[in-house]
């Protein structure tokens, strides 16, 4: 352990702790947050907005302050087949709006993850997943307008005309404003073809350089302690038919649902670890073999990205932290990744029980906040269901990451130190602030978490 790494931890900065009681409000009209941050009111700040409360941060969280739950506010207003866009209010579900494009022959332009968020949550953090390289590596890519209540109660109005101040808005983590209502540019759906291949991590490095410059859409799982990687690979083609989405549903439960409760439960049962491991990675292996090769082989994002089937929800507690690596860089920092594993659980017998889970993410300058700024990205997530030693894994998993030039997301990556952040995103921090302190200059939107960062 580095000294740095054990001053963080006695420090105490970034450790998990329950905030202070804050209040929590749930509008369902723009007069209702209008009504909040009146500095008349009884409401206090900081105000922070919060969506599914999905974020592995406290970026949403407001000590002593006001929450304001956004999921009251979830209407679909507007879908536009001729325009090929949707308008939305923030607090709908993602899953819930891709079921709706679907019925009108629509799906979103981009395949992404944790479909439980809320479209604000996904538009104003760092929502990521195996999109096709033209698609863009995120979500907030395709908004195309907005309205917005300001920090000072004001109404705004944001569209393409207003470039900059729509690149700030995205990715912004809520410190700018309310999101309230989003319009999306959407699409017709469109089918992919889908193969999984099975590799070791060295082979995964050696063919990094060309992955990244491949037009593919690219999700991974990565098992350390069994040197194997298991590859989705996406590719548009004229002859791929859409596919039904129940394998898709299957899969997603399987992953993000049973393996979590499976592992817990396995975790409590059995007490040695090397026991208890290695029956967790065989299940892990065992499941991407079956549920992947044999599963699924055609997909789009209509299907792969919907949850309508009733008991296929999300409702694992899994805790996770993202960071992104430099794809030029990725066929070190694979292996490196994987020696980091192995030497931290020779250290300190903590390990993640579920797969890192990978995503290729193109060269994306749609976000004055984006880590694919300067150049494409592989994004490496680590995930374990809750257990001992998690916090302390993700203070050297930021170690990690730093020294390898990683790229964090602020609702995602949990223990980045300020002065990195600072160097991590450059003179466009320095930008970003300058736009908040103009739209927020009294720091109603800012709580201690972030305010390590943008101060």
């Amino acid at each position: 352990m580095s000294a740095k790494a054990s001053t963080l931890r006695s420090s105490g900065i970034f450790s998990s702790h329950k905030p202070a009681k804050s209040t929590v409000v749930r509008p369902i009209t723009f007069r209702d947050i209008q009504g909040y941050l009146d500095t008349s009111s009884n409401y206090l700040a900081p105000f922070r907005p919060m969506g599914a409360g999905s974020s592995s941060t406290d970026c949403s969280t407001a000590t002593a302050g006001t929450v304001i739950d956004m999921t009251g506010m979830d209407q679909i207003m507007k879908i536009d087949a001729y325009a090929d866009t949707v308008t939305v209010q923030a607090g709908v579900r993602l899953h819930r709006l891709v079921d709706a494009l679907a019925d009108n022959g629509l799906e979103l332009a981009g395949n992404y993850d944790l479909m439980n968020r809320t479209v604000g949550g996904a538009v104003a953090g760092g929502c990521i997943g195996p999109s096709m390289t033209a698609d863009g590596a995120f979500f907030a890519r395709h908004v195309i307008g907005m309205k917005v209540i300001t920090p000072a109660g004001d109404f705004l109005e944001i569209n393409q005309q207003k470039k900059n101040i729509l690149n700030a808005f995205r990715l912004s983590y809520g410190m700018l404003g309310i999101i309230c209502v989003i319009t999306l540019r959407v699409r017709p759906i469109k089918g992919f073809a889908v193969n999984h291949r099975r590799c070791t991590i060295d082979q995964l490095a050696a063919s990094a350089s060309k992955l990244a410059t491949a037009n593919i859409g690219l999700k991974f799982y990565l098992l350390p302690f069994r040197d194997r990687v298991y590859l989705d690979l996406r590719s548009y083609s004229p002859e791929t038919r859409s596919t039904h989405s129940i394998p898709w549903k299957i899969k997603d439960w399987g992953e993000s649902t049973v393996l979590p409760h499976v592992f817990k439960s396995i975790g409590r049962i059995v007490p040695i670890s090397r026991f208890r491991y290695r029956l967790i990675d065989g299940i892990s292996e065992a499941t991407q073999g079956l549920v992947n090769n044999r599963l699924v082989s055609s997909g789009d994002n209509a299907a792969t990205q919907s949850l309508r089937v009733n008991g296929l929800q999300n409702t694992s507690p899994l805790q996770y932290s993202t960071w992104c690596f430099p794809a030029t860089d990725f066929s070190v920092v694979a292996k490196a990744y994987e020696n980091f594993c192995l030497d931290t659980y020779s250290e300190t017998q903590f390990r993640c029980d579920m797969p890192t889970v990978g995503f290729l993410l193109a060269r994306d300058r749609s976000a004055l906040l984006s880590p694919t700024f300067d150049e494409p990205m592989f994004a490496l997530r680590a995930v374990s269901t809750p257990c001992g030693g998690w916090e302390d894994f993700v203070i050297d998993f930021a170690e990690f990451a730093q020294h390898w030039g990683g790229s964090p997301f602020f609702n995602q990556t949990r223990s980045i130190e300020p002065d990195y952040a600072r160097h991590a995103f450059g003179s466009r921090i320095d930008f970003f602030r300058k736009i908040r302190r103009q739209l927020d200059p009294a720091n109603r939107m800012m709580n201690s978490f972030l305010s390590q960062y943008f101060l």
